[in-house]
């Protein structure tokens, strides 16, 4: 499989844990499990960690290092709420379906909160409220027709006026919904963890691996490696981030951008002004975000772009960069600290705004977790279990929403 550039700049994860576990290659061995994983981002590696406290036979083959793709560039936002409202998929899909998606990804978040209180490094969780700010007038129909569905549906939720705002930031809007229960995290720490702990369970990794080559033989898996090993299995998981070339097309729809993330200095300014460290995003489409981390940093991102390669080239990428920064300023002219990491990185939008996760339509017992879209961490521990639960031969309820043939991208051209 072609390796593709994922980011370009200076990224900050991978400076908070340097020191981290290496896996063996195979090499030149071969190897039979239940489950092959081919990924060892956050969607691989949280398959294998489900797969392997579920006492399945697993392994995860990774062409790099673990969580060096996406996964080092990803801002660590958990939320329920998802780039496409729930009132806007509920048009699309029906209230009822709309409404499942988003209690799993509800679910998820809950389930990732217990998840990183039992495992033992310190993945820098912390439970965190979400703004949802209304970008101008025009969206405020719309954001307050997603509030009440959200709250006739139980989620926790409430409605700020603009004084509202104003009474908790230094900025105002013309109206938000305020989300309880999010969180935030450190995505670099949290697919280690979950690897280390994983291997611990009886979960194999192997790194350096590549996959060169796959074919079914009586109803085996084999896939070869471009060192010359090969693994074996009933059943095998894509969770590569983009879809294999054979599918572009067929069954997948999606368009591919760039997107910008700069993170501050620790800053010297009292967060006073930034009320309970809120994670910060808005209706407009492409949307900023921000967060805060444990360090007194202040993440941003958002600016994205049409374009499969994030941009290499230093010019370009600073002017993004700058953009990034002054909105930051605009919002809290107090946090001012310059900037230390800024990075582009590929970004995945599915063409109705749900995952890609379940069976290959063509193909027997091959499954993919491909979380395109903004909430990719909670994606990832749904397509684990879902996969999981569709390997032992269950179909779970949400399995129809996120397939990969599902009607909702079937009539998209």
């Amino acid at each position: 499989m072609t390796k593709k550039t994922l980011h370009a700049g200076l990224l900050y994860w991978p400076t908070t844990l340097p020191a981290v576990q290496a896996y063996e290659p195979l090499g030149l061995q071969d190897a039979e499990f239940d489950v092959v994983i081919v990924g060892g981002g956050m969607s691989g590696t949280l398959c294998g960690y489900v797969l392997a406290n579920s006492g399945i036979r697993a392994a995860v083959v990774e062409r790099d290092d673990i969580a060096s793709g996406s996964s080092s560039a990803n801002t660590g936002l958990i939320q329920f709420s998802n780039d496409i409202m729930m009132c806007e998929l509920a048009d699309q899909i029906g209230e009822p379906n709309a409404v499942a998606f988003y209690k799993a990804c509800k679910q998820a978040v809950e389930q990732l909160a217990l998840l990183a209180n039992r495992l033992p490094a310190d993945l820098e969780f912390k439970r965190r409220p979400s703004l949802y700010l209304a970008s101008t007038e025009q969206d405020l129909p719309k954001l307050r027709r997603e509030f009440e569905l959200l709250q006739k549906h139980g989620f926790d939720v409430d409605w700020w006026t603009p004084d509202d705002i104003r009474a908790h930031f230094p900025f105002t809007k013309s109206g938000a919904i305020v989300a309880r229960g999010d969180a935030e995290v450190n995505p670099y720490k949290l697919v280690h963890a979950l690897a280390d702990a994983a291997v611990q369970e009886g979960l194999t990794i192997y790194e350096h691996t590549g996959v060169q080559q796959h074919i079914t033989k009586d109803g085996i898996h084999r896939l070869s490696t471009a060192e010359g090993g090969e693994l074996r299995a009933k059943h095998v998981i894509f969770a590569i981030g983009y879809e294999p070339e054979e599918l572009r097309g067929q069954f997948i729809k999606a368009t591919m951008n760039q997107s910008f993330v700069i993170v501050t200095q620790p800053q010297a300014s009292s967060f006073d002004v930034w009320h309970e460290r809120f994670m910060i995003w808005e209706t407009a489409r492409p949307y900023l975000y921000l967060r805060t981390d444990s360090n007194n940093r202040i993440i941003v991102g958002g600016l994205d772009q049409k374009g499969m390669v994030p941009l290499s080239s230093d010019v370009p990428r600073q002017a993004q960069i700058g953009k990034l920064y002054k909105q930051l300023l605009a919002l809290f002219p107090t946090m001012s600290a310059p900037i230390d990491y800024a990075w582009c990185a590929t970004f995945g939008e599915s063409r109705d705004n749900l995952p890609f996760i379940g069976k290959d339509p063509a193909r027997e017992n091959v499954y993919y977790s491909l979380g395109y879209g903004g909430n990719g961490i909670v994606y990832s521990l749904i397509a684990a279990r879902l996969l999981r639960d569709l390997i032992n031969g269950e179909q779970p309820p949400l399995a129809d929403i996120v397939r990969l043939d599902r009607p909702s991208l079937q009539a998209l051209t």
